[in-house]
């Protein structure tokens, strides 16, 4: 699968890393060009344009930071229409953790309004050294990844991206849903800027799959 990947930071460094470990050919683009081919050259990928990436891309990844989201649509502007795009991106300010978007409006839903492209939110819950992990798992058990979308097929290929790092799917709803994600990611954000561990997570437990008590 042909990777596009827009942001050179942590998150897109550490997604970038695992998909290119597991085989997937990457293009990245970022608002620094250094730290983009820093990145590139890590992953025996290429650096390049925004739309050359969007171009390259079967699916994209977005990871930049909130602030700089409506300069990286911009850049991109209709490149990735109809493609699979998928939404790491949370919006929120760390003031008092709270979402910078309307109320009941995601981010995710901002973005494929701006591009035409089939976006799935994902891999929003965690921070960037949780998608370091090889793989990433709690008590023995790999962390559950939730993930939303409208479109059958970018969430059948984000489904795919999601086992490529070790972790299990959950799907969660249609892009309404992203909304509730980028809450939930606001406690987490709160929780590490409270001082918490940057392996916090929120995992699903089954009780089906976990031993009861003696």
């Amino acid at each position: 699968m042909r990777i596009g990947i827009f942001g050179a930071g942590a998150m897109a460094d550490a997604l970038g890393t695992q998909w290119a470990a597991a085989g997937h050919e990457l293009m990245i683009t970022g608002r620094t060009a250094g730290k983009a081919q820093a990145l590139a050259s890590k992953w025996g990928a290429r650096a390049g344009g925004s739309r050359e990436v969007a171009e390259f891309a079967d699916v994209a990844l977005i990871a930049v930071l909130y602030q700089g989201m409506a300069g990286t649509l911009a850049a991109i502007g209709d490149a990735l229409r109809d493609k699979p795009i998928v939404d790491c991106n949370n919006p929120v300010e760390v003031g008092h953790f709270t979402l910078v978007t309307p109320p009941g409006r995601s981010m995710a839903q901002d973005i494929e309004q701006a591009t035409g492209g089939h976006v799935v939110k994902a891999f929003n819950l965690c921070h960037a050294r949780v998608w370091q992990m090889r793989p990433p798992v709690f008590d023995h058990r790999s962390l559950v990844v939730p993930y939303c979308g409208d479109d059958q097929a970018a969430l059948e290929t984000t489904r795919q991206l999601i086992t490529d790092i070790g972790c299990d799917p959950l799907p969660v709803g249609d892009l309404r849903h992203a909304h509730h994600l980028e809450a939930m990611a606001a406690i987490v954000i709160s929780l590490l800027f409270g001082g918490h561990d940057a392996h916090t997570v929120f995992n699903l437990v089954d009780r089906a799959v976990v031993p009861a008590s003696v």
